[in-house]
């Protein structure tokens, strides 16, 4: 029998085993990537219903030859996870990998340099939809965990969950959490799902915002009304929509839901400072995106706006005659979705009760307003002195040759929280991206080296974890 542990060996030789590996397989692992990357899997969209269950039999396969036992597609109200596990010893740790396989709406095609489902590299970058958030991030993992089989270097035991609707707000998940607790016991969670400052500056992400999204509906006239005879006389849906929205934040960019920041944890100025030891280019940041100016709530910087602050953004916005030439008309009906981050001490419940209470008592009577709430999620903050944030700054380290940075994301991953007060696991979250790869974009991206590195790194998280443990 093969004996996994990777204690038997010099730390030297097992590092060399491992890059060796790595280096020989490199272009397998590249086009086994871009092969799953043409599998369009939006779950949002139901016609993409059968490449959804496609990509999930693609990393059930993917694993099995892995060296994974027990893989199996587990089935859920909605779309299947894929389940698989490695136990080679019950006395080591275990680390439970979490990920996702579906991906983000690729709309608007058009403004894609090159088809969101045919994968070219260009430039050092993978494009496609999927190529970063998440099935870039995600298949480092089932590639790493190759790489140590293959090598017999794996130092803990190894549990997979990848789903396929976090996209759509993991709406099966925590039902499959709870219904198999036994068998997703272990000692951390372990996520590829977010970013790191730079190649230069590797990050670990310590907190995450939570999220509130809901979908508003403005009703006027019970028709659409000819603009002529009617205008100026009866109230128009998209007006007030849009007027309803402008009076959501005041002057200073503060959002004027009442209560809205109730519970909000305010950071020290000590721990604010700490944050701004993080490497930041804002003019840079401003190139990137091709802004003349940032703008943002009053009495916060850039880093500060997108992480430790509340927000209130509207997603989508429609309503009347949008073709092509003139159609002039009074819309019946107006729409938006609108999603709220929100900050440790903030629960997305009560936010989203606020939003709505707000929504309504604002609208003039001349209209009726719907308010959908659709998903949402909690804040988290994870610990950096915990064996596992220190087993992943050292693995950064060795890899990238310098030490990574604490950071608060302004992303959400939902799930993390129900992790916690499901399983009462912590995660780590060992990000490769970039703010650069434009995810939930047209041209997303993933670079090569991080895709290829992240698969490096990861098998040293498992060494040093297993050390510490």
């Amino acid at each position: 029998m093969a004996f996994f542990c990777n204690f038997t060996l010099t730390q030297t030789t097992s590092n060399s085993m491992i890059n060796q590996y790595i280096h020989d397989n490199k272009d397998r692992f590249i086009n086994e990537l871009l092969d799953m990357l043409r599998i369009p899997s939006v779950s949002a969209d139901k016609k993409f219903k059968a490449d959804v269950l496609r990509t999930a039999e693609f990393v059930q396969a993917r694993l099995a030859e892995a060296g994974a036992d027990k893989v199996e597609l587990v089935e859920t109200a909605g779309n299947p996870v894929v389940y698989g596990e490695k136990i080679i010893d019950p006395s080591l740790p275990t680390v439970l990998v979490y990920g996702h396989y579906d991906v983000q709406p690729a709309d608007p095609y058009e403004l894609w340099n090159s088809p969101p489902f045919e994968p070219v590299i260009k430039d050092g970058n993978i494009y496609a939809r999927g190529a970063c958030d998440d099935k870039g991030q995600m298949y480092m993992h089932v590639k790493a965990f190759e790489t140590m089989v293959k090598t017999n270097t794996l130092a803990c035991n190894v549990k997979f969950m990848i789903e396929g609707e976090e996209e759509i707000g993991s709406v099966n998940l925590a039902t499959f959490v709870r219904e198999n607790k036994n068998r997703l016991q272990g000692d951390v969670i372990l996520i590829s799902d977010t970013g790191m400052l730079g190649n230069d500056t590797p990050s670990i992400t310590t907190g995450l915002r939570g999220m509130s999204y809901v979908e508003v509906e403005v009703t006027g006239p019970n028709r659409d009304l000819h603009s002529g005879l009617y205008g100026g006389a009866v109230a128009n849906p998209i007006n007030i929509l849009c007027q309803m929205i402008a009076s959501m934040h005041d002057e200073n960019n503060h959002i004027t839901i009442p209560g809205f920041y109730d519970n909000v944890q305010e950071l020290t100025q000590e721990e604010r400072a700490e944050m701004a030891r993080a490497p930041f280019n804002l003019e840079k940041y401003k190139k990137a995106i091709g802004l003349s100016d940032v703008h943002g709530e009053e009495g916060y910087v850039t880093m500060e706006r997108n992480s430790i602050r509340p927000t209130l953004d509207v997603n989508g916005i429609w309503g009347g005659y949008t073709g092509e030439g003139a159609k002039t008309v009074i819309a019946s009906k107006a729409y938006a979705k609108i999603s709220m981050r929100l900050v440790p001490n903030q629960s997305s419940e009560e936010i989203t009760e606020k939003f709505k209470k707000h929504f309504e008592s604002i609208a003039p009577k001349s209209v009726t307003v719907e308010v959908k709430p659709h998903h949402g999620g909690e804040p988290v903050v994870t610990p950096t002195d915990s064996a596992a944030y220190q087993a992943a700054s050292k693995a950064y380290e060795e890899t990238f040759g310098v030490k990574p940075v604490p950071v608060r994301s302004g992303g959400s991953i939902p799930i993390v929280a129900m992790f916690k007060s499901e399983l009462g696991l912590d995660s780590v979250l060992m990000g490769f991206g970039l703010d650069t790869d434009a995810i939930h974009s047209p041209n997303e991206h993933f670079g090569v080296f991080n895709y290829m590195k992240g698969i490096e790194t990861i098998p040293l998280f498992y060494k040093h974890f297993a050390d510490m443990k």
